[in-house]
């Protein structure tokens, strides 16, 4: 593990040049190396509290100032309890003698965009909006994943060949997970 700190030191002169004023002092910066939280330990911790549970792992974030972060779904939504338990899982795992951590737990987020193909998954039949990489949306259903494929059907205007006007038609619009610059769920209130 690897952690940056600043250490000032300011010592008082002991013989001073008769030309520096009597308040001088000088600053001494020191970057001392220790460590840092490492992702994979993490995610080895979280892995193993996951395993037999229906709950699966969205993503894991660490930052500079060792804040982890970490988010957990379900097919069915997250429960607090659940949170609070692996919370816990994760704080027994971790020392605090060796490392100094902020730690949350929580759900990946009903309104946020899918991170993992087991989010894409779990709403199939349901109502998503995607913004693919040219910036364009399109809101409809998630009708199928295969692989990092997935499959959203649209209700466009079609104009058929000799009608005189364009009819509403569901039109299946193929995406690919890696490209799209994000898809979620649509909160209807219905």
């Amino acid at each position: 593990m690897l952690r940056r700190c600043k250490i000032i030191c300011t010592f008082a002169p002991v013989q001073w040049n008769e030309r520096l004023p009597k308040s001088l002092s000088f600053h001494f910066y020191n970057t001392l190396v220790s460590n840092m939280i490492d992702k994979n330990v993490v995610k080895n911790i979280v892995d193993e509290w996951l395993e037999g549970q229906d709950y699966f792992l969205v993503g894991i974030e660490i930052s500079q100032d060792d804040k982890i972060v970490v988010e957990i779904d379900h097919a069915d939504g997250v429960w607090i309890e659940d949170c609070v338990a692996l919370s816990r899982y994760i704080e027994d795992h971790l020392s605090r003698d060796e490392e100094d951590y902020e730690l949350e737990v929580g759900s990946a987020g009903l309104g946020q965009p899918f991170k993992v193909v087991q989010q894409y998954l779990n709403f199939r039949g349901k109502a998503v909006e995607v913004l693919d990489a040219d910036g364009k949306k399109y809101k409809g259903i998630l009708k199928e994943v295969n692989g990092n494929d997935f499959t959203v059907s649209v209700s466009e205007k079609v104009k058929k060949e000799g009608a005189k006007r364009p009819v509403m038609e569901d039109v299946d619009h193929v995406f690919q997970m890696d490209k799209v610059k994000y898809t979620k769920y649509i909160i209807s209130f219905k």
